[in-house]
């Protein structure tokens, strides 16, 4: 149900160097090597932390010229990585693991989300409270969808799909539309377009806890070991400033690429991420040294979801051959 719009593709690097001045000399001292990054949507504030780590000029720092590409309904981030035309693309983890596990090259290295936004919205005013409460009703999603195949065996569901269309039109056509969603932005379009604040059944609270992800190519893992490091560390220094510090610079660049961005739509969504600690975690061991952070055994857990739902033939892929910690700062002693 995000919006259709197609963004306006624009030169990051002249608004980097806006909000970059005091770091052109240094960054002219040595050549940049650059890094293109696929997005899996339009640019908003679920890509926070790489638009303020671009206008604050914290990848330039690190020797990089990072060209963010934005994606959209028809975005193409696991062909663009698995080519090479993109060194690193924005994914789900669940979705990544089960091309992973066809052959695709990939190596997941970094955490967007500590737990994907991606749930069931449910009016305000619905007869549905709960996850069992589904039971036999109609849900707009797509078809196939991870976490509702979950759901149906964890709960004895029998529901009916009807294919998502990326529009909110049926869904606020009936209180009693159940639809798929993101928690991040919906929850304001809904709002906007005069529903009241909708509900939602998340995939962590019915323990389907999957990672929002970056992924790269195991070949530009393997022969580009320090841009990655240096990525990560940019890319994490950017999150925590843009939810500790001012946005403003993460926000004008995000409006420049994708005109249909307002300052209250990015500052709802912002505080969203906040009060769900999207980015931090809900864990005991959650903060901000948890940004980026992966868990194996939550990989292993994850796989396991996968196997039993039979969307993982067992065996085919590990945690160990999926994810990679060591492109992450270290946060222990």
């Amino acid at each position: 149900m995000r919006p259709t719009h197609r963004p306006r593709l624009v030169s990051l690097l002249v608004l980097s160097a806006f909000f970059t001045v005091p770091l052109l000399g240094r960054a002219a001292e040595r050549p940049l090597s650059k890094i293109t990054v696929q997005l899996d949507w339009v640019p908003e504030p679920e890509h926070g932390g790489l638009y303020q780590a671009q206008a604050r000029g914290w990848f330039r720092e690190e020797g990089l010229d990072v060209v963010l590409v934005p994606g959209g309904p028809g975005a193409h981030v696991m062909p663009a990585v698995a080519t090479g035309k993109a060194d690193i693309g924005q994914a789900d983890d669940i979705g990544t693991l089960l091309q992973q596990a066809e052959g695709l090259p990939f190596v997941q290295f970094a955490a967007v989300f500590q737990d994907d936004p991606a749930g069931i919205l449910v009016h305000a005013d619905s007869k549905v409270r709960k996850f069992e409460d589904l039971q036999g009703r109609t849900i707009i999603a797509r078809p196939g969808w991870p976490f509702l195949e979950f759901l149906k065996k964890k709960y004895g569901l029998k529901v009916n799909v009807v294919a998502q269309t990326f529009s909110s039109a049926a869904f606020l056509s009936n209180k009693e539309t159940l639809q798929q969603g993101y928690y991040i932005a919906e929850p304001y379009h809904i709002t906007k377009a005069g529903g009241k604040m909708p509900r939602f059944l998340s995939t962590w609270d019915a323990g389907f806890r999957g990672y929002a992800v970056l992924i790269t190519n195991r070949k530009f893992a393997r022969e580009h070991p320090e841009k990655l490091r240096a990525f990560t560390r940019a890319y994490i220094r950017g999150w925590r400033d843009y939810l500790e510090g001012d946005p403003r610079p993460a926000h004008t660049v995000m409006k420049i690429a994708n005109p249909a961005n307002t300052d209250e739509f990015m500052t709802f969504s912002r505080q969203m991420i906040i009060g769900e600690r999207l980015v931090t975690g809900r864990d005991a061991d959650g903060g901000p040294a948890r940004i980026g952070q992966l868990d194996p055994a939550r990989y292993e857990k994850q796989i396991a979801q996968l196997e039993s739902l039979g969307l993982l033939k067992p065996g085919r892929i590990t945690a160990a051959a999926a994810m990679t910690t060591d492109f992450l700062p270290k946060t222990g002693p």
